[in-house]
């Protein structure tokens, strides 16, 4: 049996190795930095008794370790970028205006998802007045803020990338909601339903980055989404009761209907909302679809310039060196009868 090699096959494979490589190295990398994070965060506060600025501190800790390590990979790959780039933070004219329509995509998804509870019957609020309430309810807003962008960072920048660069942005999407959902069994104990609501929300996170091809907006529905249902509204998130400062509801029915103890996010009814949102995200981001991830047009043909003849060149520069020949004056062609000096006849 004969084997002949093939330098382009071979390149490939050993760019799909090294892109794997990354992927891991990142990945490791993200679960080190949280752990890190935070530890270091749980020793600050309690050191100087700020236990409720805890989890804002080690979201703010997990970013940076993210940005330095994810930075050095690169360095290693020899592709150096910047920190912005390597986080999916690129500078551009509307990222602000991207995170708002993130926010009010996520903002909506999380009213669709407990509207049919409100019109049920199923939520009983209870309001908080006590002093010092609206400094926590404002920490925990910042806190979701930096969470939500470390979230992103991990399971839609560079891990991401990593990944579609290896087997294409379909396979990628469905591996990192996967990752995420499972991500939340062993946080937060997600339910059956829980689990298939997070892999969704993985995807409509995903679709976000693979449409402007940054995390701006993505970064705003997941604040949005953990924001409104938490601290605005009261709810669990993801079973997790301590955003609820201001508002605290409690939701009693079907767990079909209200998720149970693990909040709307274990409602099927929230699996709807996502969906609606998902639709609402595609046709909201045709511009930044076209301007930020289009492949730029190149005109086709065979390039048109073309050297002159070494021989042609050589006479140029000869002309050019000697001396111009004298002007001939041509004068007008006469008839035969008379000359040129001759006066015409009147």
């Amino acid at each position: 049996m004969s084997y002949s090699y093939d330098p382009a096959t071979a390149h490939r494979r050993t760019g799909r190795v090294l892109q794997i490589a990354r992927f891991a190295a990142a990945i490791a990398w993200s679960v080190s930095s949280r752990l890190l994070s935070s530890s270091s965060a749980r020793g600050l506060t309690n050191r100087f008794d700020m236990d409720a600025w805890q989890p804002l501190l080690s979201a703010l800790f997990l970013v940076f370790l993210l940005a330095v390590g994810f930075y050095l990979l690169e360095v290693i790959a020899r592709r150096p970028a910047s920190a912005r780039s390597v986080l999916g933070l690129p500078r551009r004219s509307t990222s602000s205006e991207e995170w708002l329509i993130g926010a009010a995509i996520g903002w909506g998804m999380v009213v669709l998802a407990i509207l049919p509870m409100a019109l049920a019957g199923s939520l009983h609020v209870s309001f908080w007045t006590e002093p010092g309430t609206l400094r926590l309810f404002i920490i925990n807003l910042l806190s979701v803020a930096a969470t939500s962008l470390a979230i992103e960072v991990i399971f839609r920048g560079y891990p991401f990338r990593c990944l579609i660069e290896t087997m294409g942005p379909v396979a990628a999407t469905l591996a990192m909601s996967i990752l995420f959902a499972l991500a939340q069994v062993l946080i937060n104990g997600a339910t059956s339903t829980g689990i298939f609501i997070a892999i969704l929300m993985g995807i409509v996170l995903s679709i976000a980055w693979l449409r402007t091809h940054g995390l701006w907006l993505a970064w705003g529905i997941h604040f949005a989404w953990a924001a409104s249902m938490g601290l605005l509204f009261g709810l669990p998130v993801s079973g997790n009761t301590d955003l609820s400062v201001l508002v605290e509801t409690t939701a009693v029915g079907h767990r079909w209907l209200t998720g149970g103890q693990y909040g709307p996010e274990g409602s099927r009814l929230t699996a709807v909302a996502l969906v609606v949102g998902l639709i609402v995200l595609v046709r909201v981001t045709r511009d930044y679809a076209w301007n930020y991830t289009h492949v730029p047009i190149v005109a086709g043909g065979y390039p048109m310039e073309v050297k002159p003849p070494a021989a042609h060149v050589a006479m140029e520069e000869s002309a050019q060196q000697n001396r111009p020949a004298a002007l001939v004056q041509i004068l007008p062609t006469t008839p035969q009868e008379r000359s040129a000096g001759d006066t015409p006849d009147s």
